[in-house]
């Protein structure tokens, strides 16, 4: 991420394109509006445009705009969204999601930053800076023949990529800290102690919304919290689920994960000279755990089983095997 800033600060001096790469929710935005207000076009329009949430017709003329008549429903002219960023910057995200017929028309306004209304011959010129962002590989789509190459290099002058927050767990606290303030200040709450389980729970999770799903979840604390506490509770219940920590893993001694890796990963190691009396060592400590886990769980297999890393069939077998099912305890969905 230091290494994003940099480019950030470098990119923002110049009139460059930028191309932005990373998966959904890494903050692509953040990055373009960063370089719009750090470059000397930050008194003039910041425009964002998703291109993936229009179809082709209705998206040339939020581009590009449209004349009356130029087709059904055009009852007035329209200014489009490259006129409307003159002088300042505008934001294509998802740009992978446009169609050839409207990558020549951006390739002509990156070139010669002249482009014609839908239904227009009058040529409008427009200064206009373009940032473009993508969730998917480009070089690949130029590949598979879904994406211009001309255009993906037009672009790709300047391509920053956003790691994912998997990637950078060691930032979650900073980022946990700076939602807490700002959903309280909106909330009108004051969230400012996180219990220490449910910060080893969010570092432990894979976050495949990244920081988007992670501001989200902070903004859910906040609300249903009742005191000062983040407790883990408060965590959604996919982090919960998606984590193979145990309530009280951060104390754990060697012994106590060592238990937990042999019900996690099933381990049965035989031991020189026979293995029986091992097995039933690890019987009697995966038993014990998987009993504490369903404890935990309020008897709930799917999530025991996520907890447990094991998938729910497994889970179910091992109940029969144990004999809970049998001595009346009841473990239901």
């Amino acid at each position: 991420m230091e290494r994003v800033y940099r480019l950030i600060r470098q990119v923002a001096r110049s009139n460059a394109s930028v191309l932005l790469l990373g998966e959904s929710g890494t903050g692509k935005e953040l990055v373009a509006n960063a370089v719009h207000r750090l470059s000397f076009r930050k008194g003039g329009p910041f425009v964002r445009v998703n291109c993936g949430a229009l179809s082709e017709s209705l998206l040339e003329s939020e581009l590009f705009g449209h004349v009356r008549g130029a087709f059904t429903g055009a009852v007035a002219n329209r200014t489009g969204r490259f006129e409307a960023a003159h002088g300042g910057t505008i934001f294509l995200d998802e740009i992978n999601s446009t169609t050839p017929h409207l990558q020549v028309k951006l390739l002509r306004v990156l070139q010669e930053r002249e482009f014609e209304r839908v239904g227009d011959t009058q040529t409008v010129r427009v200064d206009t800076r373009l940032i473009a962002a993508s969730n998917r590989d480009l070089r690949q789509e130029v590949v598979e023949g879904r994406f211009r190459e001309d255009l993906f290099w037009r672009l790709n002058v300047v391509p920053i990529w956003l790691p994912p927050l998997r990637d950078r767990r060691e930032d979650i606290p900073a980022l946990v800290g700076h939602f807490l303030h700002h959903y309280n200040e909106r909330n009108d709450r004051l969230v400012v102690h996180v219990q220490r389980e449910a910060m080893q729970r969010m570092q432990d999770y894979d976050w495949p919304g990244n920081v988007r799903e992670l501001q989200n979840a902070m903004e859910r604390a906040v609300v249903l919290a009742d005191g000062d506490e983040l407790a883990v509770g408060l965590l959604p219940e996919q982090i919960l689920e998606g984590s193979d920590v145990l309530p009280g893993d951060s104390a754990l001694g060697p012994l106590d994960r060592l238990a937990r890796d042999v019900v996690a990963q099933g381990l049965r190691l035989p031991l020189p000279g026979g293995g029986g009396a091992h097995t039933q060592i690890v019987d009697a400590v995966e038993r014990e755990l998987i009993l504490q886990v369903m404890q935990q769980c309020q008897h709930v297999q799917t999530k025991a089983a996520a907890r447990l890393g094991m998938n729910r069939n497994t889970l179910h077998k091992k109940l029969k095997q144990y004999g809970f099912e049998e001595s009346g305890q009841e473990f239901d969905e």
